[in-house]
C-alpha cells in the first residue's frame, strides 16, 4: 500500500474497536491509496455499526485499513504497519470515539 500525501497528524482512537486493535489512523481520501497487493490480499469485518469495512491481512491477521461501507470520501491506514521513520516527528491526535467523537487536545 502507498499513500500519496502525508497527513498532518495521526489519530489515536479510544471506542472500543480501535482500542483492542491497537491501531493508530492516518486518515486520507481514498484516491490517495494505492493498494499494492491484490483484491484478496485483504478481507473485510463488517464494523458493528455497518458504516465502516475493518480491512486485515489474510496472511498475517493485521488490521491494514478501514474504508466506508458504498462510497465515501474518507478512510484510514493503519499507521503502526507503516515503516517509523516515515511518520516520525507527527502529531498524534486523540480522538474520544467512546464517547463524544471529538478530538481532546
Amino acid at each position: 500500500m502507498k499513500i500519496a500525501a502525508q497527513p498532518p497528524w495521526l489519530t489515536l482512537c479510544n471506542c472500543s474497536l480501535c482500542r483492542r486493535l491497537g491501531a493508530l489512523w492516518l486518515h486520507c481520501h481514498p484516491a490517495e491509496v494505492e493498494f499494492t497487493a491484490g483484491a484478496d490480499a485483504t478481507k473485510a469485518y463488517l464494523q458493528g455499526d455497518r458504516t465502516l469495512e475493518m480491512h486485515h491481512c489474510t496472511t498475517c491477521g493485521c488490521t491494514t485499513h478501514w474504508s466506508p461501507v458504498g462510497n465515501g470520501d474518507r478512510m484510514a491506514v493503519n499507521a503502526r504497519l507503516i515503516d517509523p521513520e516515515a511518520i516520525a516527528g507527527l502529531r498524534v491526535r486523540h480522538l474520544d470515539g467512546a464517547e463524544t467523537f471529538a478530538y481532546l487536545d
